[in-house]
């Protein structure tokens, strides 16, 4: 990585007069107090691969650079996984770290406390389905709500790790923003709130919009996880994180597209039914056509998920060659049912195909983010992706 490089491209783009300037401007001087006051080697960067933190990274690549063009020393930086990780969102970082010569230290707690991961809703058991490691602990109807969970006390723990490894650093790097779960009362400069560990919390793009985020790594060409070219907007755990449903490319040919040959209702109109997994690549089931395991959320957050009995289409009034196969339904609410209903407008004739998504820089509201996760709350400080 030529760090030299970095430094004229993104001081180069702040002095232009382009739009973005002045907030990389302001991102830039954020950083530069900040190693005024503490010192390179009292300051870390939070960094899990998402796409602020890759922001705030070469920002902060840049400032170093422009400070000490000489020094060589690695950049002190942790990451606190989420449970059950994008393979690809690890890669990624342990790609970037390489490029960036990061010394990236990984918080995990210790494995003998067990902590409860993220729920997909507060509240609401994370299905059968999308338990795909050990990290989950928990029972098949019931978790305790994100709060309570590894996202809260997890990382509270994760940062006291840090501590006691790194006693010398006292301000961490976030790529935190304004519209983030709990941006919307931060400064460029906070401490961590009583009881966790001390650090101060310095947020350089507090300030910048999810179209600046791309506006930057677009006309820099940043490296950045494959997973944004694939529709996700939004990165966390594979247990709430999906395809941003905003981004979903409509099918000419609708005969090949789920949306038009399936619909989910359910008979409580305040109640929406919510698909949880992307459909499997091919709808092929035995000899008919079918879609295969198929699961379906309500999105109540207020209450504890049910597993439905597994519906069985084949009875329906499909001909035999366009059978829907095994369809699971998971409701919040026992009164509400989330029923499959046929559409009119195409069949499922057996050639079907895994939906496209468009790259996330092709969101056009911002506001939408974060509709590819699962609606539930959020850990109460450093949030990076």
């Amino acid at each position: 990585m030529d760090y030299e490089k970095i430094a004229r491209d993104v001081y180069s783009l702040a002095e232009s007069d382009e739009p973005i300037a002045p907030i990389i401007r302001e991102a830039l001087q954020v950083i530069e107090q900040c190693l005024d006051q503490y010192g390179q080697e009292h300051v870390s960067l939070s960094f899990n691969g998402g796409k602020d933190c890759t922001v705030l990274l070469h920002l902060y690549a840049a400032v170093l650079a422009r400070k000490a063009p000489s020094t060589s020393n690695p950049i002190s930086a942790l990451c606190i996984p989420v449970p059950s990780p994008f393979p690809a969102l690890e890669e990624f970082t342990k790609r970037a770290a390489q490029d960036y010569h990061l010394d990236l230290f990984t918080c995990n707690p210790s494995s003998d406390i067990q902590l409860p991961v993220e729920s997909v809703t507060p509240g609401v058991a994370t299905p059968t389905l999308l338990r795909r490691s050990d990290d989950y602990v928990g029972n098949a109807l019931q978790t305790r709500p994100v709060g309570a969970a590894r996202g809260g006390e997890g990382m509270r723990q994760a940062l006291e790790l840090y501590k006691l490894r790194f006693p010398a650093i006292q301000a961490i790097l976030i790529g935190t923003r304004r519209t983030d779960p709990h941006g919307a009362t931060l400064s460029h400069r906070n401490t961590t709130d009583a009881g966790w560990p001390a650090f101060e919390r310095i947020n350089p793009i507090i300030n910048w919009s999810y179209s600046d985020v791309w506006t930057f790594l677009r006309t820099l060409r940043i490296p950045y996880c494959k997973l944004y070219d694939e529709g996700y907007t939004s990165l966390g755990s594979t247990y709430n994180t999906f395809q941003n449903p905003a981004l979903l490319v409509k099918d000419s040919d609708s005969s090949n597209a789920l949306p038009s040959s399936l619909t989910i209702v359910a008979n409580d109109l305040n109640t929406m039914c919510l698909a949880e997994t992307p459909p499997p690549t091919s709808f092929m089931n035995g000899s008919g056509g079918g879609l295969g395991p198929f699961t379906i959320l309500a999105d109540n957050p207020s209450h504890t998920c049910f597993a439905e009995p597994v519906f069985d289409l084949r009875e329906t009034v499909l001909p035999s060659t366009e059978r829907l196969g095994p369809f699971q339904v998971l409701v919040n609410d026992p009164n509400t049912q989330c029923l499959p209903e046929v559409g009119s407008s195409g069949s499922t004739n057996g050639v079907g195909h895994r939906p496209q998504y468009r790259p996330a820089y092709e969101l056009q509201d911002g506001a939408l983010e974060r509709a590819g996760r699962v609606s539930g709350a959020m850990p109460p400080v450093m949030r990076g992706n």
